[in-house]
């Protein structure tokens, strides 16, 4: 079409960088006035509408954008396509992962334009108030489906809309979900009203796909690897008996479904609870079963390579100390050997590696193709395929930078130059673990081989996102024949067929959307302190929802043109008349802001292995209250100059009672010499039912804490309980008392000044304030010790009582 011709005429755009698709323009146009979902099929140019929004939320309302995506590959492909088609300084985009150290980002964050980053390191600047939102007129969410549960996106989202002064989101996704609750769960935790949703069989879509061609591929086990797997489901077997005669399940069956084990697993939890002992060793018996099931699911479907490994694993960890129960049992079964020696002894081949063989030998040989990608599950596989196909092809592998497996990563440089390479034709096949599943832009290949079955409809779809762009292609699953692998390719069946038919649901029922979508998130927003600014209020009763393209047959050309004409004059500002009076409303804006380098209010100092509760994010978010982030020596959160917190669940308070290599009293002994009043919280109302221990050796140890240390011990009943104690606490001791906050602890060099202050501020409980008043009157740390009485009190703030106490320990002998 003439229009898609031409490039488009933004003034951050550079000239004819980009085609013009009408669908794309059609969705930015749609995007850049509300907080909306774009739903668009895999490789037709998400991260463009984005880029399009940013740029004109740049041009107009100015600030800087914040776009994230949940891996580093994605985030640097992100910040690199964003450098190629906006005409402004490449310095002006900057990359924020956990490779760039938090003062660095801090300084990077004030001057720079477009932030792109992994949402773990914003949601961790975050808390650690290291940055402030309020400047940020434009937040992507790539892949917003992970916007779920305690995933970073939910969190970054409610600052947002709470924080920024001119919020707009826009979240981007393939595949938003499994059902239209899904997709309104997401929507409403980013803050979304609007929801824009195009398919394949929209017309100014369909000229840009082709069709993809799925083949199922199924292998027979030989006799040797049934054999593996047959002595490890009868001690699969044996384990579930155990559990059938605590009432927990009532089969043995060891291809029991996930859903069932963790149907179990809850009426275990119940169990413990109420404190059975019977829970405690059936939550054991019931982790050796998921063991025992994720070796049998290796042996069957990856290859009996990633088994042997896996094993070799379990014996390590058994041997290590503080290892579970579960490990030292699965290990000594003799069942349990038999299988690893069968396992050692074997030296053929999974029947899937001959097929992937014979299936790039054809793609890449037979019919000339260029490029194949190969995807697996595990790392382990990755790298036997590698080693195999190594032989016939040019192979490499694309892994995460992760090490859970025992086996080496990729790092993000390692994982770009790889990528690159691919795209020049440098090498024939790529092997991947799940990384790069997610919105990486591989070039288009000739094949995409599934080893095995995906059992989530999000993953396959992304998966075969990656062929059919450019031409027709071809998606192959690999099936090991009466196996989990079966399961999973019905599962993933029906999850993507009922997807599909979600999307097209909820293009076609906008009213019964609005409902929740739209009335629900004007309500979030409003829950979150804020809105979509410079709204006047009558865009509620509009309809909030908008299938693009649902109306095709009723539309002229005339009527799609207004759509792009309207993106191309407000890029221009030409329609936004009132935009200046806006941006002056909006610089009084008296919501809750961000308080990124502002020392006021109350501030707690939060270790970083904290982060895995949700206590600092819900502390983050209270007006008032300032956290900060640093890697403690001693403590899990500071309070006040004299106050830190030593926060145990009620397993871990056990679990640590028994820890030989850093108990919970070398801990306490390191917070009480450095803090004056140290804090124990103890979370959870099971303390006595933790493992098999005495309830009088968890009572002893209580007593000496108590008594012994002189740590107060505070019991409190969950994560949300300990938030409520910390706040009461921080605000009593700087609000009510008057003091400051002093990381004693912290493992940073001092300053010579703040060696002195530490010193001093240490005699008597005085404190940092005091200790610098006594510094500079007296000028050394020797003239504040050796001062008499009369001269001490001379110090503003210095009374009767403080120099008493400083001369008493000075001068007093040590006894």
């Amino acid at each position: 079409m003439a229009t898609e011709a031409a490039g488009i005429d933004q003034p951050l755009l550079v000239d004819d960088f980009l085609q013009r698709r009408r669908y794309q323009l059609q969705l930015a146009d749609a995007a850049v006035d509300e907080h909306t979902l774009v739903c668009l099929p895999t490789g037709l140019g998400k991260t463009t509408v984005s880029l399009l929004v940013t740029a004109e939320r740049l041009h107009e309302a100015g600030g800087k954008a914040l776009f994230l995506a949940p891996t580093k590959p994605l985030v640097q492909q992100h910040a690199d396509f964003y450098r190629e088609a906006l005409s402004i300084p490449d310095d002006d985009i900057v990359v924020f992962t956990g490779d760039v150290k938090p003062d660095d980002r801090a300084a990077l964050w004030q001057d720079a334009r477009i932030v792109i980053a992994t949402p773990q390191v914003v949601e961790n600047d975050l808390v650690g108030n290291r940055i402030s939102l309020r400047d940020v007129t434009h937040c992507t969410f790539d892949e917003c489906h992970r916007a779920t549960g305690d995933y970073a996106y939910v969190y970054i989202a409610e600052r947002y809309h709470a924080d920024a002064a001119d919020p707009l989101v826009t979240g981007m996704s393939a595949s938003p979900g499994g059902d239209t609750e899904e997709i309104e769960t997401v929507c409403e935790n980013l803050g979304l009203v609007n929801v824009e949703v195009m398919t394949e069989a929209d017309a100014d879509v369909d000229e840009y796909t082709h069709d993809t061609e799925v083949q199922w591929e199924q292998v027979t086990l030989p006799d040797e690897v049934l054999d593996i797997r047959d002595a490890l489901n009868e001690v699969i077997t044996d384990r579930l008996e155990k559990l059938k005669q605590l009432g927990v399940t009532n089969t043995t069956n060891p291809d029991l479904s996930q859903k069932d084990l963790n149907k179990m697993r809850g009426q275990l939890k119940k169990m413990m609870d109420n404190d059975q002992s019977e829970g405690y060793k059936g939550m054991s018996t019931h982790a050796e079963v998921m063991k025992l099931r994720r070796a049998t699911e290796l042996v069957e479907t990856q290859s009996v390579e990633s088994v042997r490994r896996y094993f070799e694993r379990q014996r390590e960890a058994a041997r290590s100390s503080g290892a579970s129960k579960a490990s030292q049992r699965m290990v000594a079964d003799p069942k349990v050997r038999e299988a690893m020696r069968k396992a050692e002894s074997f030296d053929g081949l999974h029947p899937k590696f001959s097929k992937a063989r014979i299936l790039l030998a054809e793609t890449l040989g037979i019919n000339d193709g260029e490029r194949a990608i190969l995807f697996t599950e595990s790392r382990d596989t990755a790298e036997a395929l590698v080693e195999f196909l190594s032989a016939s092809f040019d192979v490499r592998k694309f892994v995460g930078q992760g090490d859970k497996e025992g086996s080496d990563g990729m790092s993000q440089k390692q994982q770009q130059e790889t990528l690159e390479e691919f795209k020049a034709g440098a090498f024939e096949v790529l092997v991947s673990t799940s990384v790069a599943e997610e919105g990486l832009d591989v070039p288009e290949v000739d094949l995409v081989c599934f080893y095995e079955p995906v059992p989530t409809a999000i993953r396959s779809i992304q998966r075969k996102g990656r062929t059919g762009r450019q031409a027709e292609g071809k998606v192959v699953v690999l099936m090991a024949e009466d196996t989990r692998d079966e399961a999973f390719f019905w599962i993933s069946r029906r999850r993507e067929k009922k997807m599909a038919s979600q999307l097209t649901e909820l293009k076609e029922a906008t009213d019964d959307i609005e409902e929740t979508v739209g009335d629900d998130g004007q309500a979030g927003l409003d829950a979150f302190g804020g809105g979509s600014d410079g709204d006047d209020g009558s865009e509620g009763d509009e309809s909030s929802v908008t299938a693009v393209g649902a109306s095709d047959d009723g539309a002229t050309d005339d009527n799609t043109d207004d759509g792009l004409t309207d993106f191309a004059a407000d890029a221009t500002g030409e329609n936004d008349a009132d935009s200046e009076e806006d941006d002056d409303t909006e610089s009084d804006d008296d919501g809750v802001v961000a308080t990124a380098g502002v020392d006021d209010g109350v501030e707690i100092v939060v270790d970083q292995r904290e982060l895995d509760s949700s206590i600092a994010k819900s502390l983050s978010t209270r007006e008032g209250l300032v956290t900060r982030l640093e890697t403690l020596a001693v403590g899990d959160y500071v309070l006040s100059d004299r106050v830190a917190v030593e926060r145990k669940s009620a397993a871990d308070f056990v679990d640590s009672m028994l820890d030989a290599d850093r108990s919970m009293f070398e801990q306490v002994g390191e917070l009480s010499r450095a803090y004056a009043r140290p804090v124990m919280v103890v979370e959870g109302t099971n303390l006595y039912g933790q493992r098999d221990i005495a309830p009088n050796a968890i009572r002893g140890a209580l007593a000496s804490l108590a008594v012994d240390f002189d740590v107060s011990i505070l019991r409190t009943e969950d994560e949300d309980d300990t938030t409520e104690l910390l706040a009461t606490i921080a605000k009593r001791e700087q609000e009510t008392r008057d003091r400051e906050v002093s990381v004693h602890g912290e493992k940073t060099t001092k300053t010579r000044a703040e060696q002195q202050e530490y010193v001093v501020s240490a005699i008597a409980d005085i404190g940092p304030v005091t200790s610098r008043t006594l510094l500079e009157h007296f000028g050394t740390v020797e003239a504040v010790m050796t001062a008499p009485e009369d001269d001490l009190l001379e110090v503003d703030g210095v009374g009767p009582v403080t120099a008493e106490r400083i001369r008493e320990v000075v001068g007093s002998e040590y006894e």
